[in-house]
This record gives C-alpha cells, structure tokens and sequence, in this order.
C-alpha cells in the first residue's frame, strides 16, 4: 500500500477518534464472527481443593458479617469479573450449624444446587424448605430470601451448596437492584410444602393466583428426580449424546422454573460413552453421583462427585462415564430461546 494512502487513512482514523467515531470495518470480523468466539475457557473446579479454603472462610467470616459466605467461581479467562460465563455467575456457598443468612432481595434470579450436608432451610417469599443433597432451588427476581442452618432433624453439619446466577446478564442491562430485609428471618407466612402440594403433582389450584414468569414451585426435590431418571433409563432407549436428561419446568407453563436459567439433570448409565454435541448456550455442570470424564473442545477433565465444570459456548463435549454419573446443569438457555438464538449440533462419531 502506498505510504501516502497509508498517511491519509491514519489521518481520517485520528480524526474521527476525536469525535468519538471508529471505523467499522477495521472491526467487522471480530463483532459478527462466523461462529461463536467466546472470550472465556473450559475449566474445572474440584470440590476436594475448594472445600478447606470454605471451611478456613467459616473460621474467619460470620454469616452476618458476609451476607452470603461463597466462594465465587471465576472463569481462568475472565479474572475480576465473578463470571464463569459470559452470562452467568457460579459460587459455593457455606452455612454453619446456628447461622443465618439474611432475609434480603435482588432483581438477579438464583439457583441453589445443595452440594453436601442436611440441617438447614431456605425461606423464599415467606415459605421454608429443608434443603437436601441434591435439590434444585429457585430465589426468582425480587424475591426475599433468607437461609439458615438450626440443625434440622438432629443434623448438625456445614451444608454447602451451588449458587447460580444472572448477574453478568443483569450487569450488561444495568438493571441490578438490590434489598436488604428489615429483619434477619423473614416471616414464614406459608407452611412448607404448600407450593410443591399445589402445583408439584401435575396439578394446579382452580382459582389461580400465581401469574409471574417463574415457577411456583421453588424446591425440586432430588429423590423425585432421581426416580424419574432411573424408571426412564430402565424403559426407553438411552440417548447417544446426554443419556437420560431432563430439564426442570415451571408446571404451569412448561418453560423454564426462571426465565433467564435452565437447568437439567442427566443420568449417564455405566459404560456410557457419548457423542460429541454443541450449542450456543455455555453451560455449568456439577457433578451429584459417579466419577467419570468430560471431553469439552479436545480437552479432557475427569471429574468426582461434587466436582464443578463449565463448556463454552460452541465447544464441542462428550462424556464418558466408567460408572453411573449423574449431572446437574445450569444455562442461560432460555433467553437464547426466547430471543431465537440458541443452535445445538449433534456431531457424529
């Protein structure tokens, strides 16, 4: 190129930067690439390595003092951000016999995968629920919550669970509002188990109240999912690429328990060795039962129970489970739905 069309176009560029102006095909490529380029990495966190640096957290910090006591899940690729995604949040959070954590709200939708112990409740919009190893529960937007640790049923134990969250999507929306609740512990206004015997079993009150985007039912029990996975991986054919995999619903629409979070479970029965498949919607993983691997773009992570991973969006996975494994996962699905964007490919061998 000639050095004085080299000198005018550097000359236009500086000129335009004055106005605040860029040049967009100097960019093109990079803002519509061919397919998805995602600035974060497959990573893993394993549950044996995190668990001391919570327990040496609940000698140093109180509940009350932390507000919520996690450990966030950062992304290799994106340090200072508390994003395991692009679009969402992961953390492991710690409770200690006698504690609570209180009652306060957040346009930022939550998840709580409960990962290890028994003896503590969440109280969401005025109904508790036991937590158990396993459960899936919904903090929806806006929603007060509180959590605590009285030692339930003679249980005396920390109990630890997975949080999943919005707040990088909400973070690009500027549209994150936050509340702190006038008393530690909310009033329970509900008993618990009201929600899950009124919408829970395939059913729903004649005179409907219930008319937000998430779900009524805010505690999908494990037992009941765990029931469901084995009776299908017993009567249907299993699938070459997830096993036996559900998502959870909100029952009385059938989409998504929040509309910015999708979660699944998955059984992948022993031997199982799977296809490799994408989508659009980077997706974390915990691992609840089994020990096993994942291939996630040509890298390999064996994970153990407990165990924390995450796949990009377009990377290629495939499993591989020497043992029965069961996965829980989280994504930001829905949105993608909604919006017309989500793309899977289901990659022969």
């Amino acid at each position: 190129m000639h050095n004085d069309l080299i000198a005018a176009r550097q000359s236009l560029y500086d000129d335009m930067q004055q106005l605040h102006l860029a040049p967009l095909w100097a960019s093109l490529h990079t803002l519509v690439p061919k397919e998805p380029t995602p600035p974060y990495v497959p990573a893993l966190w394993r549950y044996e390595d995190i668990l001391p640096h919570l327990h040496r957290a609940g000698e140093l910090i109180s509940a009350e003092e932390a507000v919520r006591r996690v450990l966030v899940l950062e992304n290799p690729a994106l340090p200072g951000r508390a994003s395991i995604t692009q679009s969402l949040y992961a953390g492991l959070q710690l409770i200690l016999p006698g504690e609570v954590a209180p009652a306060h709200r957040h346009t930022q939708a939550a998840l709580r995968f409960i990962v290890s112990g028994r003896g503590a409740y969440t109280a969401v919009d005025g109904e508790r629920t036991i937590m158990h190893p396993g459960d899936f529960i919904i903090t929806p937007s806006w929603t007060w919550h509180d959590h605590g640790n009285p030692g339930i049923d003679g249980h005396t134990e920390p109990v630890v669970w997975l949080d999943g969250l919005d707040i990088p999507m909400l973070r690009f929306f500027d549209a994150g509002f936050a509340e702190n609740g006038e008393e530690t512990i909310q009033h329970v206004a509900r008993p618990e188990g009201q929600s899950y015997a009124a919408y829970g079993n395939n059913m729903a009150p004649v005179k409907q109240q219930h008319a937000t985007l998430n779900s009524p039912v805010f505690n999908y029990p494990y037992a009941r999912t765990r029931e469901a996975l084995e009776t299908l991986r017993r009567t249907q054919a299993v699938d070459a690429w997830h096993g036996v995999k559900l998502r959870y619903i909100n029952p009385l629409t059938g989409g998504s328990p929040m509309p910015t979070i999708g979660a699944c479970m998955q059984l992948l029965p022993k031997g199982f060795r799977g296809q490799r498949h994408r989508s659009t919607d980077g997706t974390v993983y915990n691992v609840v039962e089994g020990s096993g691997s994942v291939t996630i773009a040509n890298t390999r992570f064996s994970f153990v129970p407990h165990d924390t991973f995450v796949v990009p969006s377009w990377a290629t996975v495939a499993f591989d489970a020497p043992e029965d494994v069961v996965l829980f996962s989280f994504s930001d699905r829905p949105v993608q739905q909604a919006m017309g964007l989500l793309r899977e490919a289901f990659l022969p061998d």
